[in-house]
């Protein structure tokens, strides 16, 4: 039963991402319920590997917990309460069957665990489409004893097809649900969507009914839904930037006593688990500022830290039918941040700017577009960029371009209605005017004489041109640079020695200036001059 609503679900995931913006549109929920079966669904085939018999309470005392350990993200999380609320019901009493009136228990308990887990419940959302279910399936139950019994002689397949029965109940209940949601939750209107996990768990069940009664078996076909309209979906209204997912082990835990600090650092708090394990999820700016809450009370043991920002840029890149989409590589927080901004996706170059072959093409395979513009922003990472072009299974055309300030000049007049090659000479051509360089603290004395360690150095394109005093070095750059241009944008790391509000505003070329914070390491100021 699992393994074929896991497919059901798996066939839908991208549509049920597709059709996410609450609480935030980041696109992941069909992942994030895809991921949490999938664990259910590795602890039940180990189990099965065992070559034994388990008794009902060993069974669902590991499948709540292995849906514990996989959720991820708000709809992730729930659905491991689902689950564990389900699991609590079917393992008592031992030994009874699971007839209609378990069924409904195990229902009604899944709904209340699922609330449970939510601060501030909201309508139109899974939970609603969960308490839906549960109560037609105690309405039908209530028919059901006037008409039916199950003795303890019942065979599976009698078994099977009264299960059926009740689960198809909450499955024609639980579609009306969704279709309704838009209705109850404005943001869902907006957007013109019905909510993205209470589709997934609507499809969960079609798949449990299915596996139950057979694939042939006829059962409502659950509408497939049209994407959110992006234009109304930015990514700048996230309040938060980082889905913060981890797990910690201990001893004597009151989940929610966790949830007040957590929520002075964050939004969307679920804290479930148990005495001894328990999942820990929120948006926030401050991931480490989370898991430090725990120092000296568990061991984290397993995190997973999903960038928002990332995810949402490449949501509206795929939603928005581009033909083509850029792929840059970057180097600090503040870089990082403006490429998403202009909707690149980004390569995490580290501190020295140089990612993998592997690290390119595992981003450019993931990318929201069959065509690729790939910025590989320095000279350290050009042959690679060549190799994962080659390497990746989409058309890739690789920029010459060897500056992060560069690329991110010439970025805005990307289209991504255009073909990869249209782009790349679209670009190319953008890049033709802009000039770049830098300022720099010295890493070593000069051979030749001109600085120390520490003395501020200045390049135009790779060439020293500048050196000294930091004030002096920095003016002399921008004027060479700003020759001749009308713009010059100065990335600023914020511990750089001269505040951005001491720049001058104007340089005497007659170029504007402006200073963008960044957070590149190893420079104080990244330019580029159009």
């Amino acid at each position: 039963m699992t393994a074929v609503a896991l497919a059901h679900l798996e066939d839908r995931r991208q549509e049920i991402n597709d059709l996410n913006v609450f609480p935030v549109a980041d696109g992941d929920t069909g992942d994030n319920m895809a991921l949490t079966m999938r664990y259910v669904l590795e602890e039940l085939d180990r189990l099965e590997r065992e070559e034994r018999d388990p008794a009902r309470p060993e069974i669902v005392r590991l499948v709540a917990r292995a849906a514990l350990m996989g959720a991820r993200g708000n709809s992730g999380v729930i659905l491991s309460q689902f689950i564990r609320g389900a699991a609590e019901q079917l393992v008592t009493p031992e030994g009874k069957l699971i007839d209609p009136e378990l069924v409904k228990e195990a229902l009604r308990a899944a709904s209340d665990a699922a609330n449970a887990s939510v601060r501030d419940p909201q309508p139109g959302t899974m939970l609603t489409v969960a308490e839906r279910m549960a109560d037609a399936v105690a309405e039908r139950l209530d028919h059901w004893r006037e008409h039916h019994k199950l003795d303890d002689e019942a065979t599976d397949a009698e078994q099977n097809a009264l299960l059926a029965e009740m689960m198809s109940t909450a499955l024609f209940a639980g579609e009306e649900a969704v279709r309704h949601t838009p209705e109850q939750l404005a943001v869902l209107a907006e957007h013109g969507v019905v909510d993205a996990g209470a589709l997934g768990l609507v499809i969960l069940v079609r798949g449990y009914v299915a596996g139950l009664a057979g694939e042939r078996a006829k059962l409502p076909e659950i509408p497939r839904y049209a994407p959110a309209r992006t234009h109304d979906v930015h990514h700048d209204d996230l309040t938060y930037r980082y889905c913060t997912n981890f797990i910690v082990t201990g001893q004597g835990f009151d989940p929610d006593s966790f949830v007040p600090e957590l929520e002075a650092l964050g939004d969307s708090v679920l804290v479930v688990g148990d005495e001894a394990t328990i999942k820990v999820h929120l948006h926030t700016d401050d991931s480490d500022a989370a898991k430090a809450l725990f120092d000296g009370r568990g061991e984290i043991v397993q995190e997973d830290i999903a960038d928002m920002r990332e995810q949402v840029a490449e949501r509206e890149s795929r939603l928005g039918g581009g033909r083509s989409t850029v792929v840059a590589v970057a180097s600090g927080n503040g870089m990082k941040r403006m490429f998403e901004d202009l909707g690149a996706i980004v390569v995490d170059g580290g501190a020295t700017l140089n990612p993998s072959t592997r690290d390119l093409v595992a981003v450019i395979e993931r990318a929201p577009a069959d065509e690729i513009v790939l910025f590989p922003n320095s000279t350290n990472v050009r042959m690679a960029a060549v190799e994962a072009a080659e390497l990746a299974e989409k058309v890739v055309v690789v920029i010459a371009c060897d500056s992060q300030q560069a690329a991110l000049a010439a970025l805005p007049e990307a289209d991504p209605s255009m073909g990869a090659a249209e782009n790349a000479e679209r670009l190319t051509g953008t890049l033709g005017g802009i000039r770049a360089g830098g300022v720099a603290p010295a890493v070593k004395d000069d051979v030749k004489g001109r600085f120390a360690k520490e003395d501020a150095v200045g390049f135009d394109d790779g060439e020293i041109v500048a050196w000294g005093g930091t004030g002096a070095t920095l003016r002399e750059t921008l004027e060479r640079l700003g020759r001749d241009a009308e713009l010059v944008t100065v990335f600023a790391h914020p511990d750089a020695p001269i505040p951005a509000d001491e720049i001058p505003e104007e340089l005497a070329s007659g170029a504007e200036v402006d200073v963008q914070p960044a957070g590149q390491p190893g420079w104080w100021w990244l330019i580029a001059a159009e």
